[in-house]
């Protein structure tokens, strides 16, 4: 008993000064306890600390008074009666809490808590955005992340975007795996599109697994492209136990949000190339999301005192039996799921999450950075390319012998270009990605020299059809110097040039010359204009 006292009675008297400070008859400010967590980066969390004070949120409409608390414990014990003890000591309407440990217990326990004393939680870093099915009745917990289902919806855009229809799935035993399959299986059975799961693996990979039996079973998968659910702690023995033959430029690894925990720091086994889903607040400082939880408070609060002429009471502590709702809490928290606040829609969904969030795709560069590659917005998938550093600045492929470039032309009916769907940004069933080079830039800044564009056509089936039997990904490309190719001044331009100067491994749709059979190896013809389908 001593032991859960400990914190309590910290808390206790860190508090003591601010127990005043709850919302008194006539009184018109909203006290805000703001927790940090102990896995939160220190140097940030002690400027958050230093700053938070009512001067602070001026810009509110109303008046806020700050708490500012450090948990130094967040297993679940341990937090449960720091939580409890903060609540014991100040009256507050509300509990921003931010940690960046990516494990359930913290979410279930904030859940828990809300539904007892029916204080409104808000977790600001993601970490504690992860599977809760069902949420507690009663809880006002929210989440300033996205939910599986949402992650997942971007995660096979980004398949579709590069035509990586066949894919494994390799799952830990992580609470919500079983929710993750069946997302997996829901959204390929509703789709367009001709998914093809090749195999699905549940592998242990906590305490009780080993490392050699996980290796073992992972040499069992033949896939290019891997989707994995697991834990940050997880991520690590699973990508240690890949390196013996699944990591490299021959695959591709997509994994949500929970497998990275914080981006701050990627661990070393994480392989170059990996790739996953955030929110766009995933490069915001720790104050500007502290920021934005005490915004969606307050901003509900007044949402409320509008419609009710007074603030919401302050919510009740752990030593009371928690009841039913009343009708004033049930209405405070109405109000927390509809705010707009800086121009940002911060509407909330019944599970805690975020309605429509702006997500972004991350990927592991080789400077072993957290790089934005793609940005979802309205149900639109914008990519840059590369969306995996297989290719160098200069936009040269790696070795590998399990991906190839083909470069090609139009010229129908063998390839037809056309523009993406407008809607979607995305290309029809009948068609595959295929790239032209421009000179756009990018929206993050860096340069995006490509224009997006859907082919189709014979020579586009027969490729398609290759990869599928051979089991190869590819990247598609237009020429844009030159056509089929010729020597000018000494130099191969065109499609024989991309393939001369080993820019290209394929190249479709060519006409045969006595001239460009002494560089390339043709097969014969077998239509009359002796146009070639496909060579090698």
């Amino acid at each position: 008993m001593g032991g859960a006292l400990g914190p309590a009675l910290l808390l206790t008297s860190l508090l003591g000064a601010w127990a005043g400070l709850g919302l008194g008859p006539g009184e018109q400010a909203v006290t805000v306890a703001v927790v940090f967590g102990s896995s939160g980066p220190p140097q940030a969390q002690a400027q958050a600390r230093t700053r938070l004070t009512p001067q602070s949120f001026l810009d509110l409409p109303l008046e806020i008074q700050p708490l500012t608390v450090g948990v130094n414990n967040t297993n679940p014990s341990s937090l449960l009666t720091q939580i409890c003890a903060l609540l014991g000591a100040a009256r507050v309407h509300g509990i921003v809490f931010e940690d960046n440990v990516g494990t359930e217990a913290v979410a279930q326990i904030l859940d828990f808590i809300s539904s007892q004393t029916h204080v409104p939680i808000l977790s600001i870093s993601g970490g504690s955005a992860v599977v809760l099915t069902p949420k507690e009745p009663g809880s006002a917990f929210l989440q300033l992340g996205v939910s599986l289902e949402q992650q997942l919806q971007v995660l096979f855009k980004v398949l579709e975007e590069y035509d990586w229809s066949a894919f494994a799935v390799i799952t830990s035993l992580h609470p919500g795996h079983a929710l993750f399959l069946e997302g997996v299986r829901a959204v390929a059975d509703a789709s367009y599109l001709s998914w093809r799961l090749l195999d699905v693996l549940t592998l242990e990979l906590g305490p009780g697994g080993t490392r050699a039996h996980t290796q073992r079973l992972l040499r069992q998968i033949d896939a290019p492209v891997l989707v994995a659910y697991c834990s940050r702690e997880e991520a690590e023995v699973l990508f240690e136990a890949a390196h013996a033959g699944l990591v490299g430029p021959g695959h591709v690894w997509l994994v949500p949000s929970l497998a990275l925990g914080s981006t701050d720091a990627p661990p070393a086994v994480f392989p170059v190339g990996l790739i996953s889903v955030v929110t766009e607040s995933w490069r915001l400082s720790l104050r500007q999301k502290v920021r934005d939880g005490v915004a969606i408070l307050a901003l509900g609060a007044h949402g409320y005192r509008r419609q009710h002429g007074a603030l919401p009471a302050p919510a009740g502590d752990c030593r009371g039996h928690p009841g039913p709702v009343s009708p004033a809490r049930e209405a405070f928290h109405r109000h927390l799921l509809n705010v707009t606040w800086e121009g940002r829609d911060f509407s909330f969904s019944p599970g805690g999450y975020l309605v429509q969030p702006t997500m972004v795709v991350i990927a592991l560069n080789r400077h072993r950075l957290w790089e934005m590659v793609g940005r979802w917005d309205h149900g639109v998938l914008h990519m840059k390319y590369p969306v995996w550093p297989r290719y160098s600045a200069s936009l040269q492929p790696v070795v590998d012998s399990r991906h190839l470039t083909v470069a090609t032309l139009e010229e129908r009916p063998f390839v037809i270009v056309e523009s993406p769907d407008p809607a979607t940004g995305g290309c029809v069933p009948n068609t595959v990605p295929c790239r032209r080079q421009s000179n756009h830039t990018f929206s993050s800044g860096d340069t995006a020299p490509y224009t997006k564009l859907c082919c189709k056509g014979f020579c586009i089936d027969i490729l398609k059809k290759l990869a599928k039997v051979v089991k190869f990904s590819y990247d598609l490309y237009l020429v844009t110097n030159g056509k089929h190719g010729k020597r000018v001044r000494g130099v191969w331009n065109g499609m024989i040039g991309e393939v001369y100067y080993k820019r290209a491994d394929m190249i479709g749709s060519l006409t045969i010359n006595e001239e460009r059979s002494e560089i390339v190896d043709f097969f014969g013809a077998f239509v009359e204009t002796g146009i070639s389908v496909m060579v090698a």
